[in-house]
């Protein structure tokens, strides 16, 4: 059985210290496998510490990135695309630190940014990513990284919302990350994308339709394992879904109900499911 995990956002933002120290032994005690770390701002928590911490637990880490405002690899000032790199390759050196295999997020620019493209313009658009990105996507093969670039659905993002986009618009050694809740939304065929990113896929996130537990939704959850085997995808599915109770991330994400009996019941009622594929 390949690894599972979880995202500490299912229960917080933005995470600390003291938060994993309360997390991780819980998500340990469960049976997950890897505990998914974002960094949303450098200095939140501190890379050391949570190795040490996870180390003795024996969990494994994955590390997000996250897109907020002022973060952006195109059309943005010189310097807004400095800092941007200059974070990314931060959250690189955190999975190294942390044994992380691949840094995943939308690396193009800030979640909830749209704007219209036309063809010229998305092409312009998508070479100056593949500029930007390289020397990120270099730092971390140097280190023995994989960035994997997420589409997001098309209310969070205008850029890249399909594999057949993110494939036309990254660098070739540059892989994806994929979210099912995404796919659900954007693919026709959420399978076949699954099949087209084949290799590329450095990342799988997972939760239902409605952003809640997978398993009880109407995602082909027995194809879509077929397709990740096929692809031949070994690294962890991770459930990623958002606690209510940020306001600034459950605004983010959308989280207007409870999408569980409890957040702990998304993360246990997700794991029990995803062991059945």
């Amino acid at each position: 059985m390949r690894p599972l995990g979880v995202n500490t956002w299912v229960w917080a933002s933005p995470l600390t210290d003291t938060v994993l120290e309360k997390l991780a032994p819980r998500v340990a005690d469960w049976g997950f496998d890897v505990i998914e770390l974002p960094v949303e701002r450098p200095g939140d928590w501190d890379p050391d510490r949570a190795a040490e911490l996870l180390a003795r637990l024996g969990l494994a880490a994955s590390v997000v990135l996250v897109m907020p405002p002022g973060r952006e690899l195109v059309a943005a000032s010189a310097e807004t695309i400095r800092d941007t790199q200059d974070y990314l390759r931060h959250c690189v050196d955190v999975a190294v630190t942390l044994g992380a295999p691949a840094v995943s997020g939308p690396a193009y620019a800030s979640v909830g940014r749209t704007w219209k493209l036309g063809a010229g313009e998305r092409a312009a658009v998508y070479a100056e990513l593949r500029e930007n990105l390289t020397p990120v996507v270099d730092h971390a093969a140097e280190r023995g990284v994989r960035i994997g670039v997420e589409p997001l659905n098309r209310y969070e993002t205008s850029l890249i919302n399909t594999v057949d986009q993110a494939l036309e618009a990254l660098p070739e050694h540059c892989g994806l990350a994929l979210d099912t809740y995404h796919l659900n939304i954007e693919e026709r065929r959420p399978v076949q994308a699954i099949r087209d990113a084949g290799s590329r896929i450095a990342h799988l996130q997972v939760c239902g339709t409605d952003r809640g537990a997978p398993g009880g939704d109407h995602f082909d959850w027995p194809g879509f394992a077929a397709a990740v085997d096929e692809a031949g995808y070994e690294g962890p599915l991770v459930i990623e879904s958002f606690t209510p109770d940020n306001a600034a991330i459950a605004t983010a994400a959308s989280i207007w109900r409870p999408l569980a009996a409890s957040q702990d019941a998304i993360a246990t009622d997700g794991l029990a499911f995803l062991r059945t594929l």
